[in-house]
């Protein structure tokens, strides 16, 4: 059986600890609760294994413990009956309480991976309209296309070449439409997360063209100011993407009742010599008051009249998952700003170059 994390060696070392274990038991004097050390072993198979495994490996400790008190002739036997009805209870009761802690903990990661998935869709819900245009878009185009490919066809004479790119162009938004499509199916699918290297560049860039539409509709100007050649980070691509959507809609609805002329909002990434990468999400909107920094990342605390006050906890319980931190300040001249960090891959660490600055307008 191989363990995720090079813990392939993990059931042979269980098996050599009980052997020992079982030995010493077996030669030393039944006054000594020798047997009692099986609890570590049960714990370590409920840390890596599953219940059913973990059950075998303490009955199995159990059983050793019988046959190594049944084998032994050295010292007091009603002490050896004690040591031993000790040490089967304490391998016993560790079992359960270790196996109900294991599914305590399982049930809590399964309602934060509910939670999370529920506050995903919201915010999808509350992007309907601009999605659909994105949508929209290159449907409209392949309609425009295909009729344009028609017409060069049934034309006299026809014209081959020009419908030939007009079945590109077909080709090419039907992608983009498959391509967004995708992208929301990934976002809205429930189940268990993978984690793979990935730019986080990448990632804001995907993100981004869900909300373009929305930052048009609302007139605001969205500045994207990324570092060259992040090092990648291992993260699950979903929830960062969660993570992301959520600082930059709220960024948008932050700047809503500010005039439209100072409606601004900006993404940057950034490198940090202790090997972290960072995503900034800072807005031009009121900022936040020193209140609000010390009890915006609780859980059912908004700001918002009809906000569930879920989607900041929950970033922050996705970015510690990853290993990282979010906290929020003011921006550079007014507003706030929303930083979190992700740990990166060390082989590729260094001081990057500013790629870009790109004010991308309505």
């Amino acid at each position: 059986m191989t363990l995720p994390g090079g813990r392939s060696l993990l059931p042979a070392s269980l098996v050599v600890l009980a052997a020992a274990i079982f030995f010493v038991d077996t030669v030393t004097n039944l006054e000594i609760a020798v047997a009692v050390f099986y609890v570590a072993i049960v714990l370590v198979a409920v840390r890596y294994l599953d219940q059913r495994r973990v059950v075998v490996v303490a009955s199995a400790c159990m059983a050793l413990t019988l046959l190594s008190f049944i084998l032994t002739r050295a010292g007091s036997f009603p002490a050896g009956m004690v040591n031993c009805a000790i040490s089967l209870a304490a391998i016993g009761v560790t079992a359960y309480l270790a196996l109900r802690t294991a599914a305590a903990e399982a049930a809590a990661r399964q309602a934060q991976a509910q939670l999370a998935h529920i506050t995903r869709v919201t915010v999808l819900g509350e992007l309907t309209a601009s999605i659909a245009h994105e949508l929209n878009q290159p449907l409209a185009a392949i309609v425009i296309n295909g009729n344009a490919a028609l017409r060069w066809l049934g034309a006299k004479p026809a014209n081959p070449d020009e419908a030939a790119q007009a079945a590109e162009r077909i080709v090419r938004d039907a992608n983009r439409a498959t391509d967004l499509i995708k992208r929301l199916r990934a976002l809205t699918k429930r189940g268990p997360g993978k984690a793979v290297w990935l730019d986080v560049n990448q990632i804001i860039a995907d993100t981004l063209t869900l909300v373009r539409s929305e930052v048009a509709r609302n007139h605001v100007s969205l500045a994207i100011d990324l570092a060259d050649e992040l090092p990648p980070v291992q993260v699950d691509p979903v929830q960062i993407q969660q993570v992301i959507l959520n600082l930059v809609v709220n960024a948008i609805e932050a700047v809503s009742a500010q005039p439209a002329p100072s409606r601004a909002v900006e993404i940057s990434t950034s490198v940090v010599p202790a090997g972290q990468v960072i995503v900034t999400v800072s807005d031009s909107g009121g900022g936040l008051g020193g209140a609000e920094q010390d009890r915006l990342f609780d859980a059912f605390y908004t700001t918002k009249p009809d906000g569930m006050g879920m989607g900041l906890a929950i970033s922050r319980s996705i970015v510690e998952s990853h290993g990282g931190r979010i906290w929020a300040g003011a921006a550079g001249g007014r507003g706030a700003a929303f930083s979190f960090s992700l740990p990166a891959g060390k082989a590729a660490i260094h001081e990057p170059g500013i790629a870009r600055k790109a004010p991308v307008r309505k």
